[in-house]
């Protein structure tokens, strides 16, 4: 509406370092690192020096925070305040398989939450969706004097690119979507298609431990079969004996639904984690759980005073206003919930903790789905390039492989590599194909395979620097690959995030 209440966008950028009326200048490149609803700023914040390195400072990294408040009103958001959220907890990714109420009590709190999100918006809800981001991205370019889009999103950060080639096909510059979501299964709001190879990349934790042998892992065993089952062993005990856990940082409990989140979120980042959750692993065996509950502590409630730093900041329940949105509305039924949640968790190990994200959608207001939903069958100005690990637990290489089938001419590049989105490991390979793409538009043959650099339990080699190093192009991708991987290990709360 174009006399209608003013959308606040906010973005971010690392400066190219050559100016805009130089020839050596390619435009603004557009960030997104997933979510649903993180935090493009916080990502180019973090990252952007390193992505601006990549291209050697030829474009803008751009991040942008999707639509956050209405002119000077405040953010979107189900809580008035950061102590409300955290009283109510209510985590998405919870396990819930923990007790027999688990998937019940997920149910009622995502009706109660979905009131709580109707009751108390600001009349910004039904405009927060991936249509509407999409859109907000060409703005962008365009404010920058370019027509198409050059954009690099990752996860839940492929639906959005993904969508926009979609939509808007004949505006394609650059796109890449790098641990790519299916987003037919996404729209309908199933999240039935992301586990696919999560056991696999588990799988890679027990083989890893194994090779890398005592010395190197802490939680080894005289095979993967046995690490495995001393794993399932630590599972069978915690489920009836919780380890009380105080240090000087915090206190709590350490129970069977904190050691499976622990377990799983290692598998976003396993080069940088797998190590970590083998000393927290083997800790646990010895009686304590201070390594382990220190993996999923949520960061302390300071105040729940106003407070300017936050507005930007993400929120807990943004996977809620942009997946519940975007998909097909969920029966709020409670015999159907369980249903769904037999099917999954009985599909897949992980289920029990995933299943929680169609579950939470099941309470949500009931707006209109009008946005773009699809098809995903175009032919975009300039060919989309998709990267796919041989094993990432939340988005499959098969999903990259059946959303390239839909976009003519597009690529995949297979990293063999586990862990979630390319980021997940150090590869001079793949950057190198990324670099070319976005300087020269060029992309790798079908079927291209990238190896990495990184194993696993092995810390990188480190390279002696001094202020005279020149850096060869592979040490350089090398170096700039590594610093990549580090910071992916702190990734956002996102179930669909790096």
């Amino acid at each position: 509406e174009p006399l209608g209440n003013t959308l606040v966008v906010a973005v971010v950028q690392y400066p190219s370092k050559y100016s805009h009326n130089s020839t050596d200048y390619k435009g603004p490149i557009l960030f997104n690192p997933g979510g649903p609803g993180g935090s493009g700023v916080d990502f180019v914040l973090g990252r952007g020096k390193t992505f601006g390195d990549i291209f050697d400072g030829r474009f803008d990294i751009v991040g942008l925070i999707p639509v956050v408040r209405i002119a000077r009103s405040t953010r979107v958001s189900v809580f008035r305040t950061e102590v409300e959220r955290a009283l109510w907890g209510y985590d998405l990714n919870s396990e819930l398989g923990y007790s027999p109420d688990g998937v019940g009590k997920a149910w009622a709190t995502a009706s109660v939450t979905g009131e709580l999100a109707l009751e108390r918006d600001n009349g910004l809800l039904a405009h927060i969706n991936t249509d509407q981001t999409a859109r907000d991205m060409l703005r962008i370019t365009e404010a920058y004097g370019y027509e198409k889009l050059q954009y690099w999103g990752f996860s839940y950060g492929t639906v959005l690119g993904a969508t926009f080639a979609a939509m808007l096909p004949d505006k394609v510059g650059r796109i890449i979507i790098d641990g790519v979501c299916d987003s037919e299964d996404y729209y309908a709001t199933l999240w039935s298609k992301n586990l696919v190879d999560s056991e696999k990349t588990l799988q890679g934790f027990f083989d890893g431990c194994y090779e890398a042998g005592p010395q190197r892992c802490s939680f080894y065993a005289p095979s993967p079969d046995a690490i495995s089952a001393n794993l399932t062993a630590l599972y069978k005990r915690l489920r009836t004996a919780p380890v009380p856990v105080k240090t000087d940082s915090g206190y709590g409990v350490l129970d069977y639904r904190r050691l499976r989140r622990a377990v799983f979120l290692s598998l976003y980042s396993p080069y940088a984690k797998f190590p970590i959750l083998a000393d927290a692993l083997s800790e646990l065996a010895r009686g304590s759980g201070n390594l382990l509950y220190n993996m999923t502590r949520e960061p302390d409630v300071k105040c729940s005073c106003p407070d300017s730093s936050n507005e930007l900041a993400s929120v807990n329940e943004a996977t809620m206003f942009v997946a519940c949105n975007d998909g097909a509305s969920v029966p709020n039924n409670l015999t159907e919930i369980e249903e769904y949640y037999a099917e999954i968790s009985s599909e897949y190990d992980f289920g029990s903790l995933w299943a929680g994200l169609r579950i939470g959608c099941s309470g949500w207001p009931r707006l209109p789905k009008d946005h773009f939903q699809g098809p995903f069958v175009t032919n975009t100005s300039h060919p989309v390039l998709l990267i796919g690990n041989t094993a990432d637990p939340v988005t499959p290489l098969c999903a990259a492989q059946k959303m390239s089938a839909g976009f003519k001419d597009s690529v995949v590049v297979h990293q063999d590599s586990l862990g979630h989105c390319s980021l997940a490991a150090a590869s001079p390979c793949t950057l190198g194909y990324v670099r070319g793409y976005f300087i020269n538009g060029t992309l790798p043959k079908a079927g291209t395979v990238c190896p990495t650099i990184d194993k696993l339990f092995f810390p990188p080699e480190k390279a002696e620097v001094h202020e005279q190093t020149v850096w060869s192009y592979d040490d350089r991708m090398s170096k700039l690959g590594r610093e990549l991987r580090s910071l992916s290990a702190e990734r956002g709360n996102g179930p669909l995030q790096v």
